[in-house]
């Protein structure tokens, strides 16, 4: 017996040792779960500062309400400003803004190469742009040369492209408007100057009410903001619809961007994330008169070039 006892002894000792390094091992992988789950419990915050693009402005600003009313995202603040996309693009680049809102490729806006570079392009939608008048002009279909021969002032009667004997009036967008830089560029073929006469607003939202309102006027506008209230024309015979923008056979368009300085910060990111998600993709961006990203079977670079 006394000459087993020093491995008896051996032999616990070694026991107390296991138990001492599993116990501590199990109080590590304890903390490390309770950290875990802290850090899983951590509810995001922050204020995010959208500013840009009105023919954005709608779905970021409906998308907004919704996120901030998801209990998880409830400490996240999301502000939603127009101004254009040239703002949007200018705000975010100077770090004013959270997310650049715009309907053009920031290298189509900023000259400055180096802060083009910081910007990261998230593409959520595709808006169209269609030309609208007064009602009582007359006309239901316009051609390209027709419709650069009214922006450049050439034509200045309605009578001379098949409508009433009624003056053109025109409401233009400033041109820091990505909806104006979309519509020149794919409508019109090149920028176009503003000739005496024309009225120039800042928001589509005011652009709508003039052309309905005033005898005689002609814009163009975000299909999100088409209602009964415009005579929506036709672009070289084709309609201004969702199908024909995705075959590629309605050239007007454009992508919508928001852009961020660098990567997002995680609220940001979650807010980004939300708008590309299904519940919006399929329900808000249809149902405001854009097209999900997922719809197009065609895509476009920077330099205007559609493939398939």
């Amino acid at each position: 017996m006394f000459k087993k006892l020093p491995f008896i002894l051996m032999t616990l000792t070694f026991v107390l040792v296991l138990a001492a390094c599993g116990s501590k091992n199990d109080a590590g992988t304890e903390g490390a779960a309770s950290n875990g789950s802290g850090e899983a419990a951590t509810e995001l915050s922050g204020n995010i500062l959208a500013v840009g693009s009105t023919a954005l402005l709608p779905l970021v600003e409906q998308a907004g309400q919704k996120f901030m009313a998801v209990d998880e995202y409830k400490n996240v603040t999301v502000q939603v400003q127009g101004g254009g996309s040239g703002t949007g693009l200018t705000q975010v680049s100077d770090g004013q803004a959270t997310i650049g809102n715009s309907d053009v490729f920031a290298e189509e806006k900023l000259e400055d190469e180096a802060k083009v570079k910081e910007l990261v392009d998230h593409q959520v939608a595709v808006v169209a742009m269609a030309p609208v008048s007064n009602k009582d002009a007359g006309v239901e279909d316009l051609t390209k040369q027709q419709l650069i021969d009214i922006f450049s002032g050439k034509v200045t009667n309605w009578k001379d492209v098949g409508g009433a004997d009624q003056a053109i009036v025109i409401v233009n967008r400033p041109s820091s408007s990505g909806t104006r830089a979309t519509f020149e560029k794919y409508a019109l073929g090149a920028k176009m100057d503003d000739i005496q006469g024309s009225i120039q607003e800042d928001s589509s939202g005011n652009v709508k009410k003039l052309v309905s309102e005033t005898p005689g006027a002609i814009g163009y506008l975000a299909l999100s903001y088409l209602d009964d209230s415009l005579q929506v024309l036709k672009y070289e015979g084709v309609e201004a619809t969702v199908e024909n923008v995705e075959a590629g056979t309605y050239p007007v368009w454009a992508y919508e961007h928001m852009y961020t300085k660098g990567e997002p910060d995680a609220a940001t990111k979650a807010f980004l994330d939300y708008i590309l998600s299904d519940e919006i993709q399929q329900n808000d961006v249809t149902e405001l008169g854009y097209i999900p990203m997922s719809g197009m079977k065609v895509k476009r670079d920077a330099a205007g070039n559609v493939v398939q």
